[in-house]
């Protein structure tokens, strides 16, 4: 019985890692600032067209005053914003929800 612990704990890792490895690595990131691959890399359900098409947004648009205008962009919604609150900065400052 006693072999089957490291197995069972090993398997508890792998799955924790799983469900967490997207917000592992996430950081807090500036919309005004990072770059495609900085978005993409650390904002949680945003990959490089994404990522690309927020910077797009911002160069076409200027800055972001806000996080709430990610909601302008198609293919991002309210969940993004939910997840992301804590790592999302305008300007330095945290998005409050």
């Amino acid at each position: 019985m006693s072999q089957y612990i490291p197995t069972a704990i090993s398997c508890a890792l792998l799955a924790a890692g799983l469900t967490l490895g997207p917000f592992a690595n996430a950081e807090p990131v500036d919309l005004n600032q990072a770059d495609a691959e900085a978005l993409a890399d650390n904002i949680v359900g945003v990959g490089p067209v994404l990522a690309q098409a927020i910077v797009a947004y911002r160069l076409e648009n200027g800055a972001f005053l806000s996080a709430e205008q990610l909601l302008e962009i198609p293919g991002l919604g309210p969940q993004i914003l939910e997840k992301n609150e804590k790592s999302l900065l305008v300007d330095g400052k945290a998005h409050k929800n």
